[in-house]
């Protein structure tokens, strides 16, 4: 028997008094967020939620995130966490393919919410989360995240759920451009967590975590969150990224722990305001996301005295794979050896280890490796071969073991550590009457990584400006998806089969 909850439970238990989240003045001990987490359990278990149900989640970081992700947990649910930024049409897709029947939602999300709970055939239960003292409408049939709070009891017995049972339903996706669902088991999700914890960022109860990446994400929920509540620590949580601040945070609450994205480490080393704040108390920061560029990493270690770790993952290795580790010296642009338990190989297109120093495919095998896709066993069992799971990502291993990830093979774009996958926005442009041909491309930006870049080709006799098309995206896609530029052509190169040449575009 394994449930990722008890995870809560051991720290409330350990300690009980001690904060376990805060956002500004707002605090919640250990034996309090449990508690809290115990009152959705029975308020869920009430509306009809039961083990290996679906549960939605469209929250910020704020407390209410862990509240309501550990509680479900305890029915023995599985999470389904939501990108904020998704709009209707995202949103009822998600509900629908994850099978959701309950999504819980903060107040400022719920006009787009609503609408996608409203169409999605599979929801039957929202709950929506408010600020104190807001009283704003709700849709018929919704409940208040705060009234079930003050009817139901703050004890309940955590279901006992087993090893192998669906935790969380992450979504990424693949060649076709439609999200999938990544199972994880309470297996994947606790291991994960707690190797991260012990040999990776080494944290301790006396830490204070700046919680600022997304926790719909795996690499905030995994690295941060279930990190934190392991270790019994402090996460002091910001709902949105923004570097001042997060530097008035660190100098408030005297910071000892950052995990966050490249972009947010070129933001808090490069801001005019940077040297205005202290950040010494810093003792541990990690990198995942996107490849860290070695000149940022550098100067963050000149400036605040701090080393940044970076490590590598995906959602479909819940998220840590390899990192670089405190027993061994990191190696600046490495995504360091594989975590504990954990197997890492470059392989050739048979699959077959090629030698070091050698471009190959990185290969995962271990305990973080998802039960498989939600619903797709044919991607499964393409993503899945022999037990290694194929990440699609091109790398070379050194001589001491250390992994360098050298490019990709999906097209996909790593915006400010976001996940972009071209087909969904070439999918909304042709959608478009005016547009015959459509390719979606990144390009280099200094903050970001890369940038979204589209390229189109219009229908005889048609045209549109670029920031009508810009428009266009920005109304049917989340705010990290979208075009930010858009190249008119005559036509897109192609090959002889009438494939778009991508490689030309760039």
């Amino acid at each position: 028997m394994l449930n990722l909850a008890f995870l809560l439970e051991q720290s409330a238990r350990r300690f009980p008094a001690k904060t376990a989240v805060m956002l500004d003045e707002h605090h919640l001990s250990f034996a309090e967020l449990n508690g809290a987490a115990n009152k959705i359990a029975n308020a869920l278990t009430a509306l009809g939620v039961q083990r290996g149900d679906k549960v939605a989640l469209m929250l910020p970081n704020t407390p209410h995130f862990p509240i309501a992700y550990y509680g479900a947990l305890k029915v023995g649910a599985t999470v389904v966490p939501l990108n904020v930024l998704f709009k209707q049409n995202e949103i009822q897709y998600h509900l629908e393919d994850s099978d959701a029947i309950a999504l819980i939602v903060w107040e400022g999300f719920l006009a787009e919410a609503a609408e996608g709970y409203r169409r999605a055939s599979t929801c039957r239960n929202l709950v929506v989360v408010q600020a104190p003292g807001v009283d704003l409408p709700l849709p018929d049939g919704a409940v208040t995240f705060g009234s079930l709070l003050s009817q139901h009891a703050h004890i309940f017995d955590t279901v006992q759920t087993m090893p192998d049972d669906t935790a969380v339903i992450l979504y990424t996706s693949g060649t076709t451009g439609r999200p999938k669902g990544a199972e994880l088991t309470h297996a994947n999700m606790f291991f994960n967590a707690m190797i991260s914890a012990e040999r990776v960022i080494h944290a301790q109860p006396e830490d204070i975590s700046l919680c600022v990446l997304p926790l719909f994400h795996s690499f905030g929920q995994t690295c941060v969150m279930n990190v934190s509540i392991y270790a019994g620590s402090t996460l002091t949580m910001l709902p949105r990224f923004e570097p001042v601040k997060a530097m008035e945070i660190i100098q408030r609450d005297k910071v000892t722990i950052f995990a966050g994205v490249p972009t947010m480490y070129f933001y808090l080393l490069n801001h005019p305001q940077s040297g205005d704040f202290d950040m010494s108390s810093l003792r541990r920061c990690v990198s995942g996301g996107s490849s860290m560029p070695v000149e940022v990493m550098h100067a963050f270690n000149k400036k605040y005295n701090v080393v940044i770790l970076e490590g590598y993952g995906l959602s479909e290795t819940s998220p840590v794979a390899s990192f670089n580790q405190l027993d061994r010296e990191p190696k600046p642009g490495s995504i360091g050896t594989p975590i504990w338990g954990v197997e890492m190989r470059c392989v050739n297109l048979e699959g077959q280890p090629v030698a070091v120093g050698e471009l190959g495919e990185v290969v995962i095998r271990g305990h973080n490796v998802m039960k498989g896709y939600y619903k797709r066993a044919e991607a499964t069992a393409e993503a899945i071969r022999n037990g290694w799971f194929h990440s699609g990502d091109l790398a070379r291993v050194d001589e001491d073991g250390f992994y360098f990830i050298v490019d990709r093979v999906k097209d996909m774009v790593i915006r400010g550590g976001f996940n972009v996958y071209p087909r969904e926005i070439e999918e909304v442009l042709y959608a478009h009457p005016f547009i015959a041909e459509a390719a979606v491309i990144g390009v280099p930006d200094p903050a970001l990584g890369e940038e979204i870049k589209a390229v189109v080709a219009f229908k005889p006799g048609q045209s549109a400006s670029e920031q009508e098309l810009i428009d266009y995206c920005k109304d049917r896609l989340a705010a990290y998806k979208y075009p930010r530029s858009v190249e008119i052509r005559d036509t897109l190169p192609k090959t002889a089969t009438g494939k778009i040449l991508k490689r030309e575009l760039k």
